[in-house]
């Protein structure tokens, strides 16, 4: 019977797999999981899935060469999250297992995310429960309201899309900056990034994060913005300055910031900047919600049924070079 090893932490289980798709993942296989409540390092994983077929990553699970050499009865890993950067696809390709991923699950609950930091910045909601927290008496500051107010949007993905939906109905106007991906819509503005800095009162940092993007929030890009702006990034923190923007924080360049992602180990963002005074930081729980979680999960499931029955699973990266899993089940690269 084939053999799954699910690598998630025990005290991680729950909320980034759950009781469904575990309850489905074993009527498919026989199935394991990592007996501790630590992320794995390549060695730890190579010991406790020396005989799986088929593993499922946690987050920030690595797949590296020296997995692949270790494992050489594994057939797929198969990664439980659109983001794949934690695996070395080119080493899973030379040593034929196939890896895939899963498709976004998070849109409405990362757009949702947005619009409430949006609020909370523009109303200054954190600020007063934290003065109200120390036992101080909150200082009434005026608020800004969404509606008449210019939302700018780095990058048009999915999330971006659905978000700028949810802004329109609020009133709000929107500007977008993608040089690869056209809006297609009159009612949504596609500017150049330099312009959109500088009209936007609430930029949102949604693009992918790759080579090209690194860092693409820096010094220049901070000054360009409106000093009454607020900066979000919902995306990684790989594609900000974090020196750039504390220092923007700091000498006001820009009115505060929120963000759910960051420099620091799993993501999360980088404690120098969420202790900071003007921004609202929370702990990479942009896409945790049920459903979401849920929707990853269960598509996870579904492509290790469709290994199973032979056949390439959506989210399928490097199918042509998954030698191993084709020559387990007979199946000719495609």
């Amino acid at each position: 019977m084939t053999t799954v090893f699910v690598s998630h932490p025990q005290d991680k289980l729950a909320h980034y797999f759950g009781d469904r798709a575990i309850v489905a993942l074993k009527s498919l296989a026989q199935v394991r999981f990592n007996p501790g409540s630590a992320e794995l390092s390549p060695t730890q994983l190579a010991a406790l899935a020396s005989d799986c077929d088929v593993i499922i990553s946690y987050r920030q699970t690595p797949g590296d060469e020296a997995l692949f050499v270790a494992l050489p009865a594994l057939r797929a890993f198969v990664r439980c999250a659109i983001d794949i950067r934690n695996i070395d696809v080119a080493a899973a390709s030379r040593h034929g297992v196939l890896v895939t991923q899963a498709s976004a699950g998070f849109i409405v609950s990362v757009s949702e995310w947005v619009v409430g930091v949006m609020i909370d910045l523009s109303r200054h909601i954190s600020v007063s429960a934290a003065q109200y927290h120390a036992g101080q008496n909150a200082n009434a500051l005026m608020g800004r309201e969404l509606r008449g107010s210019t939302l700018g949007v780095i990058g048009y993905g999915q999330i971006s899309r659905y978000l700028c939906d949810i802004a329109l109905a609020l009133g709000m106007r929107v500007v977008v900056s993608d040089p690869y991906i056209p809006t297609g819509r009159a009612e949504v503005a596609q500017v150049s990034l330099p312009s959109l800095l500088q009209q936007s009162d609430y930029v949102v940092c949604l693009a992918a994060a790759t080579e090209a993007t690194e860092c693409l929030m820096d010094a220049a890009a901070f000054a360009a913005m409106q000093p009454g702006a607020y900066f979000i990034n919902a995306a990684r923190g790989n594609l900000v300055d974090e020196d750039a923007l504390l220092a923007a924080l700091d000498a006001k360049t820009i009115a505060g910031c929120a963000m759910d992602v960051g420099r620091a180990p799993d993501q999360m963002p980088s404690p120098r900047l969420a202790a900071h005074s003007r921004v609202v930081a929370t702990p990479h729980i942009g896409g945790l919600t049920p459903p979401a979680i849920e929707h990853q999960a269960m598509e996870t499931v579904a492509q290790v049924a469709e290994l199973l029955a032979g056949r390439i699973p959506v989210g399928a990266v490097n199918a042509a070079q998954a030698t191993r899993w084709q020559r387990a089940f007979g199946v000719q690269a495609p």
